[in-house]
């Protein structure tokens, strides 16, 4: 029978309230708090990369989500939240019954306010807050402090405001110079040496 996997990473071990529900082909790692009924499905990964992930109260993830842990940007579930299939919550925080639908994205330092809804593959861009109770329509984006609405195709009008929220150092962690020296050779090393700790993780008994 397949088990659920476990996995101690940098010293920290994922932690699942007795009441909640993994999977058997989920992945919770390193510094990971699963809450009271939680449901946490199939093929879903929780990573606390080098900031914590935490789950509130009857969270469902679905299949295939993913949410990651980052330096200074941990990733947060309030209470009586779902997180739809495919969707990533990467460094962001969802507040109490948000609903984050299949394939939408929240990038790190983003804020989602509760009962706020992002609709299928819709996005909420880095350093961006969405008010509480707010929609972003199937495939919009939400961008800025508050965030500004526009569709997919508004690239001019979304970068105007992405340019002045530091997308590139939030996500890297990498400063202007380093990045201006060579974007990818500096943000490839730099990865390869977060996840590269993986190296030394451990597989833990469920």
């Amino acid at each position: 029978m397949m088990r659920r996997m476990l996995i101690e990473h940098d010293g920290a071990r994922p932690r699942v309230h007795a009441s909640a529900y993994v999977a058997p082909t989920a992945v919770l790692c390193g510094d990971v708090e699963v809450g009271p009924d939680c449901r946490i499905l199939f093929g879903a990964v929780l990573t606390a990369e080098d900031g914590p992930v935490r789950v509130g109260e009857r969270c469902i993830v679905m299949e295939n989500a993913v949410l990651r842990g980052r330096a200074g940007h941990p990733a947060r579930l309030g209470d009586r939240v779902l997180i739809g299939p495919h969707a990533h919550v990467n460094g962001a925080e969802v507040g109490d019954e948000a609903f984050v639908a299949t394939g939408a994205s929240l990038f790190p330092g983003s804020r989602l306010g509760a009962r706020a809804e992002l609709r299928i593959n819709a996005v909420l861009h880095v350093n961006s807050v969405l008010s509480e109770g707010a929609e972003v329509p199937i495939g919009w984006v939400a961008v800025g402090d508050p965030a500004t609405l526009f569709p997919p195709g508004a690239h001019d009008e979304i970068w105007e405001i992405q340019r002045t929220l530091d997308f590139a150092g939030t996500v890297t962690g990498l400063g202007p110079a380093e990045l201006a020296a060579g974007a990818m050779d500096a943000l490839t090393a730099t990865y390869a040496a977060l996840y590269g700790r993986h190296r030394d993780d451990r597989v833990l008994e469920p």
